[in-house]
């Protein structure tokens, strides 16, 4: 569970009541969508050919580009999640990352989604390294584009504790 019970106005977009931009709103998926395709690799070696994860990926991109309406954009995460059920580990942490980075055209706060389960995915496949998390959210956190970077750091510290710690380690 990554949503917060109280949702932040800032993460809601001005359609819905809040204060979230749609242009920022764009780039909070185009965030998640690097965030979800640095990974992504350890789902294509577990499962090669199986293009759901990488197709959530293009959708999260497409939606943000103004070439893909939502709900597709959404249907393609629910395909990435899917393609997540049967697997464990590294390899299914990045299907769950793609899956979050194709919703955050529906509900913003599944940037943080996809960037957990990335970092989760890192951690996943780097077991003897006490570091991968960390260099991984460092990672993330470089990509962050200016205009949201201090809205995402904040909303990172506010959801850390439902995001299994990974912003804090």
């Amino acid at each position: 569970m990554i949503l917060p019970a109280t949702r932040d106005p800032r993460m809601i977009s001005i359609r819905r009541g809040g204060s979230l931009t749609d242009e920022d709103h764009r780039l909070l998926a185009l965030w998640a969508a690097d965030c979800a395709a640095h990974v992504l690799g350890y789902f294509e070696r577990a499962v090669p050919g199986d293009l759901r994860p990488s197709a959530a990926i293009a959708a999260a991109q497409a939606w943000a580009a103004g070439d893909m309406a939502m709900m597709r954009a959404r249907a393609a995460g629910g395909h990435a999640m899917g393609a997540a059920r049967r697997l464990s580990g590294a390899a299914r942490f990045a299907a769950y990352a793609a899956d979050q980075a194709a919703c955050v055209g529906h509900v913003a706060e599944h940037d943080l989604g996809a960037a957990a389960y990335a970092i989760k995915a890192v951690v996943a496949a780097h077991p003897g390294d006490a570091d991968a998390g960390r260099r991984e959210r460092d990672w993330q956190r470089g990509r962050l584009p200016e205009p949201v970077r201090a809205l995402v750091l904040d909303d990172q510290a506010r959801r850390n504790d439902i995001c299994w710690s990974v912003f804090s380690t």
